[in-house]
């Protein structure tokens, strides 16, 4: 467990991708405010602000779904701060669709960043993990894990791979000291939408009232489940979908 009197995660190395803005921006600065030398990925340049007066930030600009990507960002992370301890696989895209609208090009855009960046980005960082026998992935899921509504089947779908993908990897790397576990987030307030939605911080806000608990998350709540499942703090936690959608996932709507 970690020594109370410093900082959580000071010593580790984490890569945080989708890391310009939203839940993968509130992670990174979260895990190092904590201790946690960081990189950050994404394929927005803004990514390069969370340098500014950090050297524990290393930025990387990239397509998630390129294996380059990928192994660069790990190379990134041993280079400058000698390994890789925590991977984040939060990069993630969706379209609105019936699927008889939907091209091959919309379903296969989604499956690249959403599937099988995660699974390169795991692949990668495992290389790493495995010879110091430790690390954490978590990857951030959805309530769409597990459910879903009309016009996200490319979206749900990719996010029923990442929960199958995170099990196979828990029970394939436990018993080299790396637990691998996600979030199942529910409605939060980014710009995930913005592509498709003319305002679609407000559409995830609104969405959100659905809940239970009436009203969407913010990023920073969602970071602060991410860093717990990160940490010697659930260090009996392998393989689960941990939900934290504000009740969103235990009602019929």
């Amino acid at each position: 467990m970690a020594n109370v009197n410093q900082p959580e995660f000071e010593g580790k190395v984490a890569i945080v991708t989708g890391a310009a803005s939203g839940i993968g921006r509130a992670t990174a600065t979260l895990l190092n405010s904590r201790g946690a030398s960081v990189v950050a990925e994404d394929i927005k340049p803004e990514v390069d602000e969370l340098t500014h007066g950090n050297e524990r930030i290393a930025t990387i600009i990239g397509d998630v779904s390129s294996e380059e990507t990928a192994k660069c960002a790990v190379a990134l992370a041993i280079e400058r701060f000698g390994k890789v301890d925590i991977l984040v696989n939060n990069a993630a895209t969706i379209i609105y669709k019936p699927v008889v609208d939907m091209t091959t090009e919309d379903w296969d855009s989604i499956m690249a960043v959403n599937v099988r960046g995660w699974f390169l980005h795991s692949r990668e960082a495992l290389r790493a993990m495995i010879p110091n026998h430790s690390g954490s992935i978590v990857n951030v899921g959805s309530y769409a894990c597990f459910y879903t509504f009309p016009q996200i089947a490319a979206y749900a779908a990719s996010k029923g791979a990442i929960a199958q993908l995170t099990r196979t990897l828990a029970v394939e790397n436990i018993s080299h000291g790396i637990r691998v576990n996600a979030v199942g987030s529910g409605d939060v307030v980014t710009d995930l939408l913005n592509k498709i939605n003319p305002d679609g911080r407000k559409f995830l806000s609104e969405h959100g009232k659905r809940a239970p608990i009436g009203r969407a998350a913010q990023p920073e709540e969602i970071a602060e489940v991410i860093a717990f499942l990160a940490s010697d703090r659930a260090s009996f936690i392998v393989g689960s979908i941990l939900m934290a959608d504000g009740g969103y996932s235990v009602i019929i709507q």
